[in-house]
């Protein structure tokens, strides 16, 4: 068992699991019953996004200085109760069941789901 971080709307991987999206927004001109079948996600979890703000703030511009003032405030927005306990829920089901987490971003090393990662690492979650 384990969690997998993807890209959403990438193909499917062996044992992925439940997909969840960890996006502010849902995409734009689909239908919501089609996000399953165009490899979107099966359940939207913006809890674990980037605040419109910071998510905002860091899209007009794309230098490392940037990444690294997302990555301060984003973590920071981590570690509010409601999103510290969403990640140790997700940690905890990774020893139990199959799932992923994924964002829309093409470049894993500039995305948020690199953190979620690392987070859910520190709680222990079984991460492929």
């Amino acid at each position: 068992m384990a969690i997998k971080i993807v890209r959403l709307g990438s193909s499917r991987q062996d044992r992925e699991g439940l997909r969840i999206g960890t996006v502010r927004h849902p995409p734009r001109g689909v239908r919501k019953e089609d996000y399953t079948a165009k490899n979107i996600y099966d359940v939207w979890f913006p809890n674990l996004s980037p605040s419109e703000a910071v998510l905002k703030e860091f899209l007009a511009t794309d230098d490392e200085k940037s990444w690294k003032t997302f990555k301060r405030k984003f973590l920071a927005e981590m570690k509010e109760p409601g999103a510290s306990k969403d990640l140790d829920l997700l940690a905890a089901l990774s020893h139990h069941t199959n799932l992923s987490v994924g964002c829309y971003c093409e470049d894993e090393s500039r995305c948020h789901r690199s953190l979620l990662k690392e987070l859910l690492l520190k709680r222990g979650a079984e991460v492929e």
